[in-house]
């Protein structure tokens, strides 16, 4: 029989751990000793001492969606008197005030518009390139889909098209947890497990990176925290292409869950080392200083997370749901340095930046370029601060200076 010890031996030796030893973790109660393994891995991959952050925004364009999700306090069904979609304008006074802040990218999302096509996506990016540029880290795999179905394209096409207008990179959201059981009972309007899988393989397989994320603490079991991590590690093993794993728990006030009870700091702690354990294929682990405030997330930089996320100069849905946690840049960096780490600022590619987003130091990713050989494509803003490209008048990967 496995015990943790063995468990421990593994870690030592570099061996990667199985599901089966990912459970066993996961109900072992000695929470020291997991961070004190988690923080092992954690060093090997980052020993330069440092723990990044980027300066971003989250950006809604619009409130109104169809998938009702039951965990969801943000959505407005189409009609409602509360329900929004942005013009272009007020989007693109909100980037401008984001890069005179030192933003360098938009974090933007929104919900399931019956009327949102490939048209108005494509309108919406080339209107944010020409008129006030930045990094587009856009949408979710459930809203592309979303797309395709309005616009009832397939989905290489939808997203050749969307690179096009200008997406740079796409998020994690909507990975909630990767098992059908529970997706079907906390958000059965939306996309299910595969689905969303297809959408990362798809967009790694057109040179778009993207991040991995997981929301616990609701319906789901610890097998099937497992579950999701294992199916992140093995299409990270198929492509490399996620730059981070980020996961949260579960915020039930004002949700159609608001009577489930809420997990806390220790369970956010224990899978949070467990997923650095598990998922060894994944560089970044991005804290939730969000959902669990900034003591705790400084906190889990000692359980194997390197990066405390963003400095949100706007963030609407999971305050939407009594979440309120946005953090000033001295407040992240005394965070960091309090927990004996150097900060850093980056991009989504984790290249370091100045305080302009000017880059200062490239960060190499040897598995995605052995899968790209053509090259590593990165968007205007991890080269040069303050230039900028028009959208692109092809889907084809740019060669960008090493």
């Amino acid at each position: 029989m496995t015990t943790f010890r063995d468990i421990a031996d593994k870690v030592h030796a570099g061996e990667r751990l199985s599901e089966a030893d990912a459970l066993l973790l996961m109900h072992h109660r000695d929470l020291p000793a997991i961070g004190q393994l988690a923080d092992l891995v954690r060093q090997r991959r980052h020993p330069e001492g440092a723990v990044t952050y980027i300066v971003d925004r989250n950006i809604n364009y619009t409130n109104v969606c169809v998938t009702l999700c039951k965990f969801c306090a943000f959505y407005r069904r189409p009609g409602d008197p509360e329900g929004y979609d942005h013009p272009l304008e007020v989007i693109y006074d909100k980037i401008r005030e984001t890069r005179e802040l030192g933003g360098v990218q938009i974090l933007l999302q929104g919900g399931h518009h019956p009327d949102y096509g490939i048209e108005r996506y494509e309108a919406l990016f080339r209107g944010i390139k020409a008129n006030a540029p930045i990094h587009i880290h856009g949408l979710s795999s459930s809203e592309i889909l979303h797309c395709c179905h309005v616009s009832k394209l397939p989905l290489p096409e939808v997203l050749r098209r969307m690179r096009a207008a200008g997406l740079d990179s796409i998020p994690g959201g909507g990975g909630e947890i990767l098992v059908d059981r529970v997706r079907k009972v906390i958000s059965p309007l939306k996309t299910m497990s595969e689905p969303w899988l297809e959408v990362m393989r798809e967009a790694h397989k057109q040179g778009l990176r993207t991040t991995a994320t997981m929301m616990f603490g609701h319906v789901e079991t610890f097998e099937e925290r497992v579950e999701h991590m294992r199916a992140i590690r093995s299409l990270q093993d198929e492509t490399a292409g996620f730059t981070a794993f980020i996961s949260w728990t579960f915020q039930a006030p004002h949700t159609e869950m608001q009577d489930t009870p809420m997990t806390g700091g220790f369970d956010y702690l224990r899978t949070a080392a467990v997923s650095r354990l598990f998922i060894d294929n994944i560089d970044n682990f991005q804290a939730s200083f969000v959902t669990q405030g900034l003591d705790m997330a400084g906190l889990s930089l000692q359980y194997g997370m390197n990066d405390l996320g963003s400095v949100m100069i706007e963030e609407n849905v999971v305050s939407a749901a009594n979440c309120e946690c946005l953090a000033e840049i001295t407040e992240m960096e005394k965070q960091i340095r309090a927990a004996g780490f150097e900060p850093a600022r980056r991009n989504m590619f984790y290249d370091r930046v100045d305080e302009q987003g000017g880059l200062l130091e490239r960060r190499l990713d040897a598995n995605w370029d052995a899968k790209n050989p053509e090259g590593d494509d990165r968007p205007w803003d991890s080269e040069v601060s303050g230039s900028c490209s028009a959208a692109r008048s092809d889907a084809a990967p740019q060669e960008s200076p090493r």
